[in-house]
Formats: structure tokens, C-alpha cells, sequence
């Protein structure tokens, strides 16, 4: 029996990163030997085990044959008579499939560490093309890399498109390496990547229908929306470790790939179509619920944060209760954040100065300090008071409203 770190433990050290978890592949062993030796059986596809002491997990070396559609359709065969090599051949990139021995030693039968240095991603094998999700963990190593794409892997995934195998995709898997990919320092590598390979239109057709869409002249000159949209959650990346946030920033915009150029000027109509298509977007994928409230929300009043000194007291208000910051300020301070990015994903605003995010929080503080004791303590109540509260937060955001205009 012999144990190798392999996987992303052994690229992560490559590329001198923090190594977080750290996996193992046994050659020559059986399920019963590792259950004597103490390990606990954790694996339900195929042989995997924790090591009694450190909990890490030690896979038995497996070659897999693929026997259907999707992430599922295969075969696995475990046995002791699968060497190391066989094992890195079924992964699915080269940059995965180094391994290191005890003494410290790289087995690197496919030339990954090469490829890591010089930022290429490439599939092991031909096998590649067996499993669709291989599709966005290349986007998303493309995102957290910002490595590039090997030629011949492109024309893989060509034929997987081709051949259909996109559309075997479960939801719950395209929403768990979004997410992960939201979790980047560039997120827009993972679209790009995507789009590059010709898989965003497939995956994400809200999202690829944006690209070539003229911005608004008055909000975005420079930039086609899609141009936009990347560097809006980019700008979200470096603002916040929200992923709620990075989801929203995608989402803000979507109604512009679909809405008609003759009603964009009002924002009215993409705002409108930016809704559904947020929430078509998120039960197809099965998004959180507060995730998908948040992004439903931006997607509704993100240009009024833009607006906010164009706008009076009675529309800022509606803004606060409609994105329920009273009850949720921790959602208004997401709803100011995906403002702010959409505000910086413009070419020359990355660091500029944003009054209207201030004044806007200025607003909602003056508002939520308004309370019912004031009105019980004068005599109001039932409606009466929720009225008076109501009337007393029109009152102090205009004052707020006033003093901030003075200043810009």
C-alpha cells in the first residue's frame, strides 16, 4: 500500500498558495484493508476513506469509464491492481493531476507543472469531454488563475457542445461552481472563458446576450453592456467578499440584452425585464432565496442610487422599504455595494469618489432613527401611528436630501 498527495493540495503548493486541504490517493489497497487499519468509509460513488487521526481523506486509486450522460454516468472501478498513473489519467486537467510522494517527489506523468508555469489549462486525456462540468471548473480555474485555455481543449469543448452534453448539466452543480467562481478575485474570467469556448450562450444566454448591447451614452459611453457588466463584478470582487453581492452585480443589468433600444433611455423597460429574467435565472439554478432577493431587488432600484439626487423624498423612501432595509439593513448595505460596483465598472471611475452612496446612507440612517415612541408618547395609535412615522422619515430625508446637494 502506498499513499501520494495529489489533486489541488500539490498544484496549490506549486503555485505558492496556501494549501487548505489536502487529499490522497492509495495504490494497492482494498476497502477492507483501509477499514482495518481504522479509516471510516465516507465515499457512496467510489472508495473514499478519513484517516483516523487527521480526518483527511485517502481515495483508492479508481479508473472511471464513462456508461451515460452527466456528472453521474459512469462506471468507477477500484482495485489494487490500478497504478498511480491510471489514476491521474482519468482527472481532468494536468494542473490536477500531479501527485508527490512521501519523500517529496512529483509524479507529473502529463506535464502539469510545466503547464502551471506557463499558465495553461489542459485537459489529461481525451476523456475530457466525458463530463460537462469540466466545462465550468475550467472557467472557474481560468477565474482564480487567470490562466488561459489550451487550444486543443478549446476544440474539446466545442465538440462537447456539439454533441449536447452541456444540456445534461444539473442545476444544483452549475450553481455550486458559479458560486465558486464568484468567490475569485476577477470573476469576469469565468464569462470570458466561457463565452471564449463558446459555452456562455449555453450556460448563460442572459449573460451572453449582453455582449454587443450599447450602453445608455448618458451612464456608459465606453463600454457595450457586456464590457460593463464584467467589470461591475470585478469592482463588486474587490469591494466585498459577498458572493450575494458579486450575483446581484451580474444580475443588475440583464434586461438590456432583451429590451428594445427605443424604451432603454427611460431604464424603466430593462429594469422591468431585468427582473424576470433575475428570477428566471435563479429558480432555474436553484439560488438561495436571499440571494435571489437581493439580485431581484438590485435588479429593480439600481439606477435610483445613481438617481439619488435627482429624486425626491417620497421615491428614496419607496427604495428603503422596498429593499426592506428597516427590517434588513444589512440588505440595504448589500443594496449600496452592488450600487457602488455598478457605479466603478466604468472605465476611468474605478477609484472615483461616490457622494450619492454616502448621501444615500445618510438617508437611511436619519430615517431608521425615526421610532414609534415619540408618537405612543403623543397619544397616536394603531395606524395613526405607522402613518406619523412614515410622514416624520419623509421629513428628515428631505432635510438630509438638502444638505448633501449643498456639498456636490
Amino acid at each position: 500500500m502506498q499513499t501520494y498527495l495529489v489533486g489541488g493540495c500539490v498544484r496549490d503548493k506549486l503555485l505558492g498558495l496556501a494549501v487548505k486541504d489536502r487529499d490522497w490517493v492509495v495504490v494497492g489497497s482494498t476497502p477492507e484493508q483501509m477499514l482495518a487499519q481504522g479509516f471510516r468509509s465516507v465515499g457512496k460513488d467510489f472508495p473514499v476513506f478519513l484517516h483516523p487521526t487527521t480526518h483527511e481523506e485517502y481515495a483508492l486509486a479508481r479508473t472511471e469509464r464513462k456508461s451515460g450522460y452527466g456528472y453521474h454516468g459512469f462506471e468507477v472501478h477500484a482495485a489494487p491492481d490500478v497504478t498511480l498513473e491510471e489514476d491521474l489519467a482519468r482527472r481532468d486537467l494536468t494542473i490536477n493531476a500531479i501527485a508527490e510522494d512521501d519523500d517529496g517527489n512529483l509524479i507529473d506523468p502529463f506535464n502539469g507543472k510545466q503547464d502551471i508555469k506557463d499558465g495553461l489549462l489542459r485537459h489529461v486525456s481525451p476523456a475530457f469531454i466525458e463530463d460537462p462540468v469540466r466545462v465550468l471548473r475550467i472557467a472557474r480555474f481560468a477565474a482564480r488563475f487567470g490562466f488561459d485555455i489550451a487550444d486543443e481543449t478549446k476544440a474539446l469543448i466545442a465538440e462537447m457542445i456539439d454533441s449536447g452534453e452541456l444540456n445534461h448539466l444539473v442545476s444544483e452543480r452549475v450553481w455550486q461552481e458559479l458560486y465558486k467562481a464568484l468567490q475569485t478575485d476577477k470573476p469576469s474570467l469565468f464569462f470570458t472563458s466561457l463565452r471564449d469556448v463558446g459555452a456562455l450562450e449555453r450556460l448563460f444566454p442572459e449573460v451572453d446576450r449582453l455582449f454587443g448591447v450599447p450602453q445608455i451614452p448618458k451612464w456608459h459611453p465606453e463600454v457595450d453592456t457586456g464590457v460593463h457588466v464584467m467589470m461591475v463584478i470585478d469592482q463588486a470582487a474587490r469591494l466585498t467578499d459577498d458572493v450575494a453581492v458579486r450575483f446581484a452585480a451580474l444580475c443588475h443589468d440583464l434586461g438590456k440584452g432583451t429590451t428594445p433600444d427605443d424604451i432603454l433611455p427611460s431604464h424603466k423597460g430593462h429594469e422591468a425585464t431585468s427582473i424576470e429574467l433575475t428570477k428566471d435565472l435563479c429558480k432555474r439554478l436553484r439560488v438561495p432565496k436571499d440571494t435571489t432577493t437581493l439580485a431581484v431587488k438590485v435588479a429593480e432600484f439600481h439606477t435610483d442610487v445613481h438617481l439619488l439626487f435627482e429624486l425626491d423624498a417620497d421615491r428614496i423612501l419607496q427604495v428603503l422599504e422596498g429593499v426592506d432595509s428597516f427590517r434588513r439593513p444589512e440588505r440595504f448595505q448589500q443594496y449600496l455595494l452592488a450600487g457602488e460596483a455598478d457605479f466603478r465598472g466604468r472605465p476611468g471611475y474605478e477609484d472615483a469618489p461616490m457622494p450619492e452612496g454616502e448621501a444615500f446612507q445618510a438617508c437611511f440612517d436619519a430615517a431608521a432613527a425615526i421610532n414609534a415612541t415619540e408618537f405612543i408618547e403623543a397619544g397616536l395609535s394603531g395606524i395613526a401611528i405607522g402613518e406619523a412615522i412614515r410622514d416624520k422619515r419623509l421629513d428628515v430625508i428631505a432635510e438630509t436630501l438638502i444638505a448633501y446637494r449643498r456639498t456636490v
